[in-house]
């Protein structure tokens, strides 16, 4: 057994290597990059890239100590039959799931902006979930995958913090998981939603997690 204690927000968290995973959460081209879906609705997406740096130092210590690394992505099939309607019509016709963008059609699984930007592309053997919704539990098989390697502890991370981040938490902390929320490899194009999201996660003893940090989960490792 591989142990470490993290130093986290609300307590320190002993956790087991072998049975620890990153989760990178829906970091893609279509939310990070000018041009993309996210800037098309009015947002500033080097808010995001904040991220990138401490992802990516966090995949690669994974990697070198052979932590199981999951990537997610949120988009639907072409025909969009996995997309509720209530989610397809929100806001403005041009900008919907499935209109066509400059990256491709909006959050349509295989065009160009929902791939992974390429500063953080996944690894061979790495596997990537694709999902529906903003959990990525919600219609995966994370749950198999997670469940196949025995694994006990997520590091989870990636985009936007209030939003899939959050969500992917929760799930997680209703199937049994223990969280460990580095807020530097998380991000908002919402400063204030980044703050509270990180402060609900760690709030009445860890509600639903511990926050840390990228430094703090190396150093301890």
């Amino acid at each position: 057994m591989r142990q470490a204690t993290i130093p986290a927000d609300p307590n320190p968290v002993t956790i087991d290597l072998d049975r620890t995973a990153l989760v990178v959460i829906d970091m893609q081209r279509d939310f990070l990059e000018p041009g993309g879906f996210g800037a098309a609705l009015g947002n500033d997406v080097s808010k995001l890239a904040r991220a990138v740096g401490p992802i990516a130092a966090l995949l690669a210590f994974a990697r070198t100590n052979g932590l199981l690394v999951v990537h997610t992505r949120e988009g639907h099939r072409p025909d969009l039959a996995d997309a509720p309607p209530l989610k397809v019509e929100r806001g403005d016709p041009a900008l919907r799931i499935g209109a066509c963008g400059p990256m491709g059609r909006i959050l349509v699984r295989g065009e160009p902006g929902h791939d992974i930007i390429p500063e953080l592309a996944p690894a061979p053997g790495e596997p990537v979930v694709d999902k529906p919704g903003k959990g990525a539990f919600y219609e995966t098989d994370l749950a198999l995958i997670l469940g196949n390697r025995r694994i006990e502890t997520l590091i989870v991370c990636g985009v936007t913090t209030e939003v899939c981040v959050h969500t992917t938490v929760r799930e997680a902390n209703d199937r049994g998981f223990r969280c460990l929320v580095p807020g530097d490899a998380c991000a908002s194009y919402f400063d204030e939603f980044h703050a509270v999201g990180l402060r609900m996660i760690a709030a009445q003893g860890g509600i639903f997690g511990f926050v840390t940090t990228t430094g703090d989960i190396t150093a301890a490792l």
